[in-house]
């Protein structure tokens, strides 16, 4: 393994792995000693900090590298720009302040209400949003760099979400357990439609912004994009 690809991988875990630790063990002695704001002013500059380590880290492996099975033709950027876009569906949708997951005033009184939109579809949107991410860049671009990046993203959003159930199972008790018996982990995909024009409306738009902005970021034409 190059240096380059060692510096990603190493990002990657890091980036991964700070998530798991600042989210689970470490969360609440840290909040303890830095309190709430101090703790989120640490976990966003994590956050930051491994983000912009991943990207000079992603752009210094040479991005001409053999993929590892077919991809970059036609067929498969198709199924990975469909996939992009209904990752953004989700991603957008879960950000409502009716997700009981988010740390908001009025999260057990959303747990106990009826789900609605994308949580018909599943308890975790967001997460399953960045699960699909990941899984449309490894089927269009399956080389090295994007399949370590891919994976760390992948094995984020899926283990984050099952310890993420364990977790608010333990803060919010019963309210949460009924969220749980009303949502379903594994997404009902035929659900989907279920997220509403409006939030098809802005994730289109802001998936053509962002797949616009993957050439001069990323050096390639991704989505619409590429045949336009």
């Amino acid at each position: 393994m190059d240096s380059a690809l060692l510096s990603l991988t190493a990002a990657s875990i890091a980036f991964a792995g700070g998530h798991f630790a600042l989210s689970h063990p470490l969360r609440a002695p840290l909040v303890k000693r830095l309190g709430p704001n101090g703790f989120q002013g640490l976990y966003s500059v994590l956050v930051i900090a491994t983000m912009v380590w991943m990207y000079f880290a992603f752009k210094a492996v040479a991005p001409a590298a053999p993929p590892f099975w077919p991809g970059f033709d036609d067929i498969s950027w198709a199924i990975g720009s469909a996939l992009s876009l209904v990752s953004m569906v989700m991603i957008v949708g879960a950000s409502s302040p009716k997700n009981p997951a988010m740390a908001l005033p009025g999260a057990d009184d959303a747990a106990r209400a009826e789900p609605q939109g994308l949580f018909t579809v599943t308890r975790h949107p967001m997460m399953w949003g960045f699960a699909l991410w990941s899984v449309s860049h490894i089927i269009a671009a399956p080389t090295a760099r994007t399949l370590v990046v891919a994976s760390a993203v992948l094995v984020l959003a899926l283990v984050g979400a099952r310890l993420q159930d364990r977790k608010k199972r333990a803060l919010m008790g019963e309210a949460w357990t009924q969220w749980e018996a009303r949502t379903s982990f594994w997404p009902k995909w035929q659900r989907i439609t279920a997220a509403g024009w409006k939030v098809w409306l802005i994730s289109t738009a802001l998936w053509l912004g962002i797949s616009w902005l993957h050439q001069p970021l990323g050096g390639w034409d991704a989505g619409l994009w590429r045949w336009i």
